[in-house]
């Protein structure tokens, strides 16, 4: 075996052994999500029967069926988060964009210095906003509403940051071209600076969908109606006296992750370009 094969050899055992290894660290990290899942389709007595029974022996789809069928209003609280979690996936990154354009395109005294003290809001904890929020949200008359998730969800220092890293990225040549051909600030973000954004634009909606979805402490702060519930408040309903009812939370727990892989699997093409123009880029 000559050298030029005998390093052919090492390439492909090298990536092999990566491979298996990424292989392995993936089942691991997704283990938590298999017994979810496998859980959801037990019987009770099997729900912690070992060795773990990856597959059920006995697979039911009760569980699934008493989510969605019984008084607890969990099809509700689903609609609930649906409404709210939409609602700032959609808003959360215009309202972004436009404050990161601001801050990246328009030249206006103190900018830097009134950008760097909006990122030190990031640095403020946010349990230590609770007490102000729920005062402002008495004096609005939005407390116990959707609102009181809806419109802090759609004004991120995050979003801004991310959004605005992107733009100044974008050559000026561009922007300036357009102005000497007439257009203005409004015409050269909506024609310009968005369509070349769409990839961090998905990348921040899909973070902020799923940051909202999941968002417990505020609704449970904020929210006293169980009307307007969302889905981590409704999966208290299946904690029970006695203890807690895992098929039913696993079913549960199965059903509020579809969203958020639906919504990963529609905004990946655009990740994806992100990545692949950054490559091309670099």
């Amino acid at each position: 075996m000559n050298a030029r094969s005998s390093r052919i050899v090492k390439e492909r055992l090298g990536k092999g052994l990566n491979t298996v290894i990424m292989a392995l660290a993936s089942l691991l990290l997704l283990s938590p999500m298999i017994w979810m899942i496998s859980t959801s389709f037990k019987k009770a007595k099997d729900v912690f029967t070992f060795p773990i029974q990856w597959i059920p022996r006995e697979p039911v789809l009760a569980n699934h069926i008493k989510v969605w069928t019984t008084g607890d209003g969990f099809a509700l609280f689903y609609f609930n988060s649906l409404k709210i979690s939409l609602i700032v996936m959609i808003g959360a990154p215009l309202l972004a964009a436009m404050a990161a354009y601001g801050f990246s395109r328009i030249a206006f005294k103190g900018r830097n210095v009134i950008f760097l003290l909006y990122l030190c809001l990031m640095m403020i904890p946010q349990q230590v906003l609770f007490v102000p929020k729920f005062i402002m949200f008495e004096w609005m008359h939005i407390y116990n509403t959707h609102w009181a998730l809806i419109l802090p969800g759609l004004f991120t220092v995050f979003g801004v940051f991310m959004i605005r890293q992107f733009f100044m990225s974008i050559p000026h040549e561009i922007s300036e071209a357009a102005f000497i051909d007439g257009a203005g600030h409004f015409r050269i973000f909506a024609q310009l600076f968005l369509p070349l954004s769409k990839p961090v634009l998905a990348t921040f909606a899909i973070i902020d969908f799923t940051w909202t979805w999941n968002d417990y402490e505020n609704a449970l702060i904020f929210l006293l109606d169980k009307k307007l519930y969302t889905v981590p408040l409704g999966m208290q309903n299946f904690m029970l006296e006695a203890g807690v009812d895992y098929n039913m939370m696993m079913a549960a727990a199965t059903a509020s992750v579809v969203p958020l892989l639906i919504v990963f699997f529609l905004g990946q093409k655009y990740i994806i370009q992100g990545f692949s123009s950054s490559a091309v880029k670099g």
